[in-house]
């Protein structure tokens, strides 16, 4: 039996609304699909192509992507490209592909950091494994004390000029790094446009000078880990699931140490305001940061479209009242 071709849904463009990034004249989706899970060698092809279709069904475009997405490294960018390939070709056009690099990626001293060779190597890579020519954002997905920031910054710069990447963005960069960035990218009139940070109701970190130092520059913001890595959905209310990510040990980012008295009084607080909005701790904890004009797009993940469909639907009450928003800053600061 031949495949059908995928052909996407007529109004997608109607069902999410975009905000602009920064001073530049691109516009982000307010979600955009992050890889980080899901994606890799691991996981099933046919439950991640369902994925990325429902988000472009939905008008979500900007798919984020790094070069150690997996596991194993690469295998995200190359399960997009294959995607890429049986699905989105005909629209490369209306899509937002972007990747990073500076964590550890090969073996050996130059799979690692921001020096010029590491980043132009790893870029070459990454458009490699998803057939690109080009990524229309590549990051500098660390700053790197080892490297001197000028380096990394003329390498970036060089991505551009050669044309392997039409932007440039810098991820979890403190204020003082995101200043001294800004000065550098400047100079080269390299189209620096956005900072990738973590922000979420339970880590509040960059509301303490980065997004200051963003608006007075006027770049972008995207965010990632915006629901906590599952804790602020309804998973983890009545305890740890024996399959959750949680409970699998193997998953460095989240473990049980995490989910401690205090974080737990906190997250059922939300999810009593969550209810009275009608909606999903998920919802609402997406709503909360949809709202924030400082944030550009929101990164969401998905293990299923069912979760993805959940996630969008954050975008039907993204209002709040000032008793709601005094009540959410009582309990989480």
């Amino acid at each position: 039996m031949i495949k059908p071709i995928y052909s996407p849904s007529q109004d997608r463009y109607e069902k999410i609304f975009y905000r602009k990034c920064g001073d530049s004249g691109l516009k982000l989706p307010i979600l955009s699909l992050g890889m980080w899970h899901n994606f890799g060698n691991h996981d099933n092809f046919e439950n991640a192509t369902e994925i990325a279709t429902t988000a472009f069904d939905n008008g979500i475009t900007h798919f984020d992507l790094a070069n150690n997405y997996g596991p194993p490294y690469g295998s995200a960018e190359e399960n997009f490209g294959r995607i890429l390939k049986q699905n989105f070709l005909p629209y490369r056009d209306e899509l937002l592909i972007s990747s990073k690099a500076g964590y550890d990626m090969w073996p050996g001293p130059y799979g690692i950091g921001g020096s010029r060779k590491y980043i132009i190597s790893s870029c070459d890579q990454s458009l490699k494994r998803m057939g690109l020519e080009y990524v229309d954002i590549f990051y500098s997905h660390r700053f790197d004390p080892e490297t001197p920031l000028e380096e990394t910054v003329l390498a970036l710069d060089q991505l551009v000029k050669s044309g392997k990447a039409l932007y440039i963005g810098i991820s979890r960069y403190d204020p003082d790094q995101t200043e001294k960035a800004v000065q550098l990218f400047k100079e080269l009139k390299t189209p620096f446009i956005i900072h990738q940070c973590r922000y979420s109701l339970l880590d509040r970190s960059p509301e303490k000078g980065v997004f200051d130092k963003l608006a007075e520059h006027k770049k972008g913001a995207i965010v990632f880990s915006p629901l906590a890595q599952g804790m602020l959905t309804n998973k983890y209310l009545n305890g740890i699931p024996e399959k959750s990510r949680m409970a699998n040990e193997n998953k460095i980012h989240l473990n049980k140490e995490q989910l401690t008295d205090k974080v737990l009084h906190k997250v059922k607080a939300l999810n009593e305001i969550a209810e009275s909005r009608g909606q999903t701790l998920a919802q609402m904890s997406l709503a909360w940061l949809v709202r924030n004009e400082s944030v550009t797009s929101v990164l969401v993940g998905a293990s299923r479209k069912e979760q993805l469909l959940d996630s969008i639907g954050c975008l039907n009450n993204i209002e709040f009242s000032s008793e709601e928003l005094n009540k959410i800053d009582q309990i989480v600061l």
